[in-house]
């Protein structure tokens, strides 16, 4: 998809990405895996260096994905100069709403959109010795640990509560991602489009 921009040169045709990431937006859309992981990190790192004190927007509508993907773009929004804002319009599932959670600039929500937590799934089926699954289970616990810890700084809920909270498939409607510590506030487009940078 392209859009028009107008120089002195003339009219010349720019990819809808390219425009909207030089309007300080990124979009974590779709499946977290390490390909979308490295590329926010590079838009990231591209926009920190143009101008490290100004606001990045991360818009997200994502059903989740790769745990060590997520923590990868976790550490970016945690350590990044620039501050990044997050704002959910449809979903933001599983990994993608620990994302979301983490956002220390402003977490917002389009009025419809939702937040789903659970714990840590394991992607493939579990096969070898009874040492291997051992191992398998020991490390999806650390992993379910670290997540609720993530969770409890960015929520202010205690890790109990966390846990409870993501026995299951938890969905949360906006106003109820409020009430949890998930989101700060409820914003249509046109406010979060006047508010952009």
């Amino acid at each position: 998809m392209y859009t028009q921009v107008r120089s002195s040169s003339g009219i010349t045709l720019v990819p809808l990405e390219t425009r909207l990431l030089s309007g300080r937006r990124i979009f974590i859309e779709g499946e977290i895996t390490q390909e979308l992981a490295c590329s926010f990190a590079r838009q990231v790192m591209l926009l920190t260096a143009e101008d490290g004190g100004k606001p990045i927007d991360v818009w997200i509508n994502s059903p989740g994905g790769e745990i060590n993907a997520g923590l990868m773009m976790y550490d970016i929004i945690q350590t990044s100069k620039a501050p990044i804002r997050m704002v959910c319009m449809g979903r933001a599932y599983s990994m993608a709403a620990v994302l979301f959670a983490s956002g220390g600039h402003g977490r917002f929500m389009l009025p419809n959109s939702e937040l789903m937590l659970h714990e840590p799934l394991l992607g493939n089926r579990v096969a070898g010795n009874s040492s291997s699954i051992k191992s398998i289970s020991d490390t999806l616990l650390q992993t379910k640990q670290r997540l609720n810890r993530i969770l409890a700084k960015h929520t202010g809920k205690t890790e109990e509560e966390i846990d409870e909270a993501t026995r299951f498939d938890h969905y949360f409607q906006a106003d109820e991602s409020i009430a949890f510590g998930l989101c700060d506030g409820i914003a249509g487009f046109d406010e979060l489009m006047k508010e952009a940078v």
